[in-house]
């Protein structure tokens, strides 16, 4: 079965952030955020990742940073047997994970 890695950065306010990383099963047409979602569902349900997509049919809230540039997690396609590194957005408020704020 081949996997995507994903080094995410951790923590949350008043905490040193750290890096963890997670294999995820690869699925054709998988984005970052759907490997996030597997993730939260089989391994960490404490993980924290903005979105509203799916819950309440908005966009724009799933920013991080990939591999040194900012994008929308739910439309950067995961690759098979690829090492992504995730980071929460710069420039705004971090609250906990891949979690700022929106202002």
């Amino acid at each position: 079965m081949s996997t995507v890695k994903l080094q995410l950065t951790r923590g949350e306010i008043g905490e040193e952030p750290s890096v963890e990383t997670y294999e995820v099963p690869y699925r054709d047409g998988m984005s970052l955020l759907d490997a996030l979602f597997w993730i939260r569902e089989h391994e960490d349900p404490s993980l924290a990742v903005r979105y509203s997509c799916r819950s309440a049919n908005a966009c724009k809230e799933c920013s991080a940073v990939v591999d040194g540039k900012a994008g929308f997690l739910c439309s950067i396609r995961a690759r098979s047997g690829s090492e992504v590194r995730v980071e929460p957005l710069s420039g705004r408020s971090w609250i906990k994970d891949l979690a700022t704020s929106l202002d």
